[in-house]
């Protein structure tokens, strides 16, 4: 089959990384907050003038502005944002109906309910918020988490029926403020920093802008701060310490905050935005090549039950990206796609960026696996092979017709130099760790895209060498963004049973079916190397049990001249084999890996049962926050795993077995 299929390398598809989009959350002040009120227009003027400077900063693609469209520094920002031209999308800690008769700060139920039925013709104040909120709002994509909206109306009107009983205040305000914590975790999760507009004193509730920045900054996302006391001056805030000793109203220079400005986007973008765009350029291959097999075979002959298995042909014809969306990724296409007011945009940019972008990935690096793994289990079989066929003359041939032998080591060795320099020039094994790294975290994105989720600025893993594919895979998600849709219960039921939990299970299966085969190989291979080790001794021992009977003249002379060589050749060669397969085992931690997938398996088991209580749960009680949760528990589990393979092999670099 591979000689019908020649492994050529084919054109690769444009897949490059996307257009860098500074992405920016604002949080602030509603119209009534005191230092707000007494400086609007300074605080409007500042935040043009910080936007001019993003955008200035951020090149020729615009960014985006993610808001929660509350009365206030929300909707100032959104009015700047949109002169500029900028993307905007609105996660919403409601639906926009509620979300405006909310915001449009209604005082009794009476004006309450003219908001919710939409009955805005009234000149009262109230109502000329709740229309400017909803011209807002039709000029951006909004992520409405509508599923508690029954709920909430509910606890809006009581307490404004009841303006004195304390516990219908309590309870509307807690359940407002846990909605407007959620929709600001979106917002922190989407962007790559945070404006705040706050006067650094009031504390604020949950939810509110003192408790956004603290997430902001716990979660690695940076806060510009504009002191509502003293708009005309920035202050970069990082780290959840500063909170503690903030700095004095008008203690930064404009200018130098505007430098500090561009630095930071400067660190937002990158410094290794070139590390994709190699990747694109290469030769993409469809199919694997039988000479790198070697890593392969060995964990299919040692972890493999049954002849077949163990026998079975290795070659692999990569998925391209033209086949992805009709193949594998069809059932999770078809899944989105029946998703009760779902986003057909959204489902078509998971097909076309990232599906099609994990397909690229996964077959480069699954190619680049094998090369630079069974480069080094090739290797450490032709040392062992080098040095067998180097002796092998002693039993067969005379001393002069050595030099075909040595001939034979020769060449094997010069072959694993061989291998060792290809493999360094063609950096096999960087680029498999980073390939592989960015496959993993496509082949999660697409439940993540369909939630709204997002892992949070600095929770992305680090790596020593290089950070392009954690840039690239947070570039994919974070150019589709947010899913344009009123999310509901019936939405998340559906995701949950549907699209989470068979991806989980599905990942669960793979973990547990490859820690067993993993277990095995390692055990069959110590096996082999104890008994391979055990010939060893028992070669050396016959042969000196024959040289204790010569000597004592039980056996012929003869016969201690004529088993020398053979057993000198077979004392050598079962514990170079043995030697080659300890080292095989090693360079494999067949062991660890079983261990790391054991563990990533029962997690991963731990998350398919939390999927299934909460899927069973009554009407009303699955809400975004639960379900985000396990969406969030499962790419930990995802990066978690990837960190804990990568610190076993990242070590391992292709070099000469000894």
């Amino acid at each position: 089959m591979e000689a019908i299929i020649p492994s050529k390398p084919i054109e690769t598809p444009q897949l490059v990384a996307p257009p860098l989009r500074l992405t920016v959350g604002i949080t602030g002040h509603r119209e009534t907050n005191p230092a707000y009120a007494a400086n609007r227009d300074a605080i409007t003027a500042s935040l043009a003038a910080l936007l001019a400077e993003l955008d200035a900063a951020s090149g020729d693609v615009k960014p985006r502005l993610h808001s929660l469209l509350a009365n206030g520094a929300d909707l100032a920002a959104v009015e700047a944002a949109l002169v500029r031209n900028w993307q905007v999308a609105a996660p919403l800690p409601f639906g926009l109906g509620l979300n405006i008769a909310i915001n449009a700060l209604p005082a009794n139920v009476e004006e309450a309910r003219l908001l919710l039925s939409g009955n805005w013709a009234g000149e009262a104040q109230v109502f000329a918020r709740a229309r400017q909120i909803k011209a807002l709002a039709e000029q951006v994509s909004r992520f409405e988490l509508a599923e508690a909206d029954e709920i909430i109306t509910a606890l809006l009107l009581t307490a404004l029926s009841n303006p004195g009983d304390a516990y219908a205040q309590q309870a509307w305000m807690t359940a407002s403020s846990d909605r407007a914590a959620v929709a600001g975790r979106v917002m922190i999760e989407q962007s790559d920093l945070i404006v705040a507009i706050w006067d650094g004193e009031t504390p604020g509730m949950i939810g509110g802008t003192r408790h956004t920045i603290a997430s902001a900054l716990e979660k690695g996302a940076p806060v510009v701060w504009i002191d509502a006391r003293a708009p005309q001056h920035w202050h970069i805030l990082d780290g959840q310490e500063v909170l503690a000793n903030l700095p004095l109203a008008g203690a930064d220079a404009p200018d130098v905050s505007r430098a500090a400005i561009r630095q930071l986007v400067k660190i937002i973008h990158g410094p290794e935005q070139d590390g994709a765009e190699n990747f694109a350029s290469q030769a993409w291959r469809p199919r694997s090549r039988s000479r790198f097999h070697a890593y392969r075979r060995i964990e299919a002959l040692f972890g493999g039950i049954g002849i077949g298995k163990r026998l079975a042909g290795l070659g692999q014809r990569y998925e391209t990206p033209d086949e992805i969306i009709a193949g594998s990724g069809a059932p999770l296409l078809k899944a989105a796609r029946a998703l009760p007011g779902g986003d057909p945009q959204m489902i078509g940019a998971i097909a076309s960026s990232v599906l099609r972008r994990f397909a690229w990935l996964d077959g480069l690096s699954t190619y680049l696996s094998d090369a630079y793994r069974g480069g080094m289990v090739a290797s450490f079989l032709l040392s062992a092979l080098a040095i067998v066929g180097g002796i092998a003359y002693l039993p067969f041939v005379d001393v002069t017709w050595k030099w075909p032998f040595a001939l034979f080591e020769f060449l094997l060795l010069a072959l694993i130099l061989a291998i060792t320099a290809i493999g360094n020039r063609h950096g096999w094994h960087n680029r498999w760790f980073e390939t592989r790294r960015v496959a993993e975290y496509l082949r999660h994105a697409p439940l993540l895209l369909l939630l709204g989720v997002a892992r949070p600025p600095g929770r992305w893993p680090s790596a020593a060498r290089t950070s392009w594919p954690e840039f690239y895979a947070r570039s994919v998600q974070r150019e589709i963004g947010l899913p344009q849709i009123k999310l509901d219960e019936p939405y998340l039921r559906a995701l949950l049973t549907t699209l989470l939990g068979p991806h989980v299970v599905a990942q669960r299966d793979y973990h547990r079916s490859k820690a067993i085969r993993l277990s095995r190989a390692h055990h069959n291979l110590d096996r082999l190397s104890q008994a391979l080790f055990m010939l060893a001794v028992l070669s050396v021992a016959s042969y000196l049990v024959v040289v204790v009977l010569a000597r004592l003249g039980i056996v012929s002379h003869d016969v201690d001249h004529a088993v020398a060589k053979p057993l000198t050749f077979l004392g050598v060669m079962f514990p170079t084999l043995g030697a080659a397969f300890a080292g095989i085992r090693y360079f494999g931690d067949f062991e660890r890996f079983a261990a790391i997938s054991e563990v990533t398996a029962e997690k991963l088991s731990g998350i398919d049962r939390r999927i299934a209580r909460l899927a069973k749960a009554p009407a009303g009680k699955v809400d975004f926050a639960r379900t985000s949760d396990l969406a969030h528990a499962t790419d930990d589990v995802v990066v978690t795993e990837i960190e804990s393979w990568q610190a076993v092999f990242g070590g391992k670099t292709i070099t000469v077995p000894v």
